[in-house]
């Protein structure tokens, strides 16, 4: 099974460059917003055994989840943090569909 990423060097260095600053400007809030954006680029430049990805998640989705589940790591001391992970990878895959 053959897989190709397509994606440019240009945009990774803006991801990495605008991404961080944009969430630390935000307070964390535009996390959800980034997380989507990016997701969204690496699906749109990704080929896995010829079929094409999309990813149908939106930022307005994520947040109010995202909200929760940052609540939940800070009243927990980090604890909750393992299972809000687990929730956003998931959350992520099941917003990724097939195309072809």
């Amino acid at each position: 099974m053959e897989s190709k990423f397509s994606g440019g060097v240009g945009a990774i260095f803006l991801f990495c460059i605008w991404a961080p600053i944009l969430c630390v400007i935000s307070l964390g809030l535009a996390t959800p917003f980034v997380l989507c954006t990016v997701i969204r680029w690496i699906c749109d430049n990704s080929t896995i055994g010829g079929k094409s990805y999309r990813f149908k998640g939106t930022a307005g989705g994520l947040f109010g989840r995202w909200v929760i589940w940052y609540l939940l790591s800070i009243i927990t001391i980090g604890i909750y943090s393992f299972w809000s992970i687990r929730n956003q990878i998931r959350w992520v895959i099941e917003n990724i569909e097939m195309v072809d």
